[in-house]
């Protein structure tokens, strides 16, 4: 195989480095899709790719410097040399992203909360779902059209501390 392929099988192959990345990032998030209807083998996926993805932009990583650094030093050219800063930062860009809680981003908690007595509740019809949660005779309900988008409220009923999540 001569020079000439090695070099553009070398490119090839981080570009598809710069794609697994991105799929393993871009893919749970996808698949969650916050504002549409979720299937259990959706978010089984998409927290398997979540599992896995900081393991893998690592991996990708590590092979796309290498990469690099056989196509730097086989690099005539000063432009094919600096090419090579693009796809190292959106590497380094996924490996960051596959490090944070982006669920956490799309799910953030309701930031100011407030509650009324049910008899004042005129935000709330009368056929609509919500969470309720009693404890020692104290109950409170919360609506599940607010929790679809913030998906956890933290309370305090009955003296005890709650989490509610949906």
């Amino acid at each position: 195989m001569s020079n000439r392929w090695k070099y553009a099988l070398a490119w090839l192959s981080i570009l598809a480095l710069v794609a697994v990345a991105s799929a393993v990032v871009v893919l749970p998030v996808w698949l969650i899709q916050p504002f549409a209807s979720q299937t259990q083998r959706g978010l089984t996926m998409s927290f398997y790719f979540r599992s896995w993805s900081p393991i893998l932009t690592i991996a990708t990583s590590v092979v796309c410097f290498a990469l690099a650094v056989y196509i730097w030093i086989n690099s005539r050219r000063w432009f094919g040399k600096a090419a090579l800063f693009v796809p190292i930062a959106f590497i380094l860009l996924f490996s960051w992203f596959a490090r944070q809680n982006h669920f956490e981003w799309m799910f953030n908690p309701l930031a100011s909360k407030s509650f009324v007595a049910a008899s004042e509740a005129n935000f709330v019809a009368d056929n609509e779902m919500v969470l309720s949660v009693v404890i020692n005779g104290d109950a409170v309900a919360f609506p599940v059209r607010q929790m679809a988008y913030h998906h956890v409220v933290q309370d305090v009923v009955g003296g005890m501390p709650i989490t509610a999540t949906y």
